[in-house]
């Protein structure tokens, strides 16, 4: 089986559930925050949204260098579930299409993340997909479980029942 094919099930059912907690976002929190450190419900609901883009990127280029990003580029902050939701739409089918149309041989070149000098990956494609974007969305997925939770949201079922559905 091909890199791609066995990829598209995973991805598929982790945007699925990706999607599922987006859908619940509360419009009328999307500025609160559970700590100071923490980042806004909006801008993790952004964050979420942008983050299968990342991985067409490091599918279809060599590098991603944060400090060569054009002046003024700002990280997203979800307007609305609507918005959040077309934006998060529109990444994953790119990410999908970027995934079924690699090759083998593409899954296995080198790709690198950096900040200038500062060097945050650096390793294979499929390394790249699988550690920052996918286990990226699911962690960031995860967080704003909580953030749900914090704001009496009801969490969806992911990987089995949640205390709100699926008992």
């Amino acid at each position: 089986m091909a890199i791609s094919e066995s990829l598209l099930a995973e991805f598929d059912q982790e945007m699925a559930s990706a999607r599922r907690s987006l859908e619940r976002i509360p419009e009328d929190k999307l500025g609160w925050k559970p700590h100071e450190k923490s980042m806004t419900l909006g801008r993790l609901a952004g964050h979420l949204a942008e983050l299968p883009g990342f991985g067409a990127t490091a599918i279809t280029t060599e590098e991603l260098d944060f400090a060569k990003r054009p002046a003024g580029s700002k990280p997203m902050v979800a307007e609305s579930q609507q918005h959040v939701l077309e934006v998060f739409d529109k990444k994953v089918a790119e990410m999908r299409a970027a995934i079924a149309g690699a090759s083998d041989a593409e899954w296995g070149k080198n790709w690198k993340l950096s900040a200038g000098d500062k060097v945050f990956f650096n390793g294979t494609k499929i390394m790249a997909v699988r550690r920052m974007m996918m286990n990226h969305i699911i962690h960031h997925r995860a967080q704003l479980g909580v953030y749900l939770r914090l704001n009496n949201v009801a969490v969806p079922s992911v990987y089995g029942p949640s205390a709100d559905e699926g008992r």
